[in-house]
């Protein structure tokens, strides 16, 4: 049981980081934006939508 629970965990937390994940991959310039972004405002479900959109938002030159 205490590995099923483990295995959830685990799965579920790489599900909540997605956004800073594919922000990583992409080697985005805001990582540490989109992190902190995911981390205090993820739970919400909002949040969690925003970090996701802009990590896969092109990054446009200025």
């Amino acid at each position: 049981m205490r590995l099923l629970f483990a295995v959830l965990v685990t799965i579920l937390s790489l599900f909540y980081f997605l956004p800073f994940a594919v922000a990583f991959n992409k080697k985005r310039a805001n990582t540490g934006a989109i992190f902190a972004l995911n981390l205090f405002l993820g739970w919400s479900l909002i949040g969690w939508v925003v970090a996701l959109v802009w990590a896969l938002k092109e990054e446009g030159i200025v």
